[in-house]
């Protein structure tokens, strides 16, 4: 169920020189949510996702990630909550293609200093969790786009974040792979995890329950 605030954005602003990509943002999304950012291409909606995965700091106004206040942290410390707290998955994947399936699903858990047996033990759990446990062994070159897609879900999940946060998570695949990973946001949701994810397709944006429009740098 949906609660108190989990993402908490105030006046968030982002200047690049002399363009302001973002020009004073505020919403909240409730812990337990699934929302979706949408609007044109250059509305500025990467570079919130940016912002809101820790990613880049904001020029201006404040953002409260479960009730810590971000844009007053250092690098490390931003480094570690974003490890801790955020998941991502990211329309080209960003799998390493030298790694198995299985290693690129431990590899976040290794950051965390997890014991070995314990993190190849968590990502097998997870690949089966998205139907790929019998692919474990495999790299990315030897999966299909929509397999690779679901990779990404697993790793994202590998810390048991709080956020989840997706950028175009189908943008790369046909229509039944995106009926497919899609299934999966909605379970996950059904399960409690609070999801904010950038999409200009419709189809995806209507799968959340509440649509976020941004245009020219702000919320419409």
């Amino acid at each position: 169920m949906a609660g108190e605030s989990l993402v908490v954005c105030e006046d968030l602003k982002r200047r690049y020189g002399d363009y302001a990509a973002l020009k004073g943002v505020s919403f909240e999304v409730a812990r337990g949510e699934f929302a979706a950012v949408m609007g044109p291409s250059g509305c500025g909606k990467s570079t919130l996702l940016a912002l809101l995965g820790l990613l880049d700091r904001p020029t201006g106004g404040r953002y409260l990630l479960d009730g810590v206040d971000a844009s007053r942290m250092n690098d490390a410390e931003l480094t570690r909550l974003r490890r801790e707290r955020i998941g991502f998955v990211f329309q080209a994947y960003n799998l390493l293609p030298r790694l198995t399936a299985l290693e690129n699903v431990a590899l976040p858990m290794a950051y965390a200093g997890m014991r070995v047996e314990e993190r190849h033990e968590r990502a097998l759990h997870l690949l089966d969790r998205v139907g790929l446990k019998a692919k474990a062994g495999r790299t990315p070159l030897e999966l299909s786009g929509g397999e690779r897609q679901r990779v990404g879900i697993a790793r994202s999940l590998s810390n048991s974040p709080s956020l989840l946060l997706a950028d175009e998570p189908t943008g790369n695949l046909d229509s039944k792979s995106s009926v497919e990973v899609m299934a999966f946001f909605k379970e996950l949701h059904a399960e409690g995890l609070t999801i904010l994810l950038v999409t200009h397709d419709p189809a995806v944006g209507g799968a959340a329950q509440r649509i976020l429009r941004l245009k020219d740098g702000l919320l419409a």
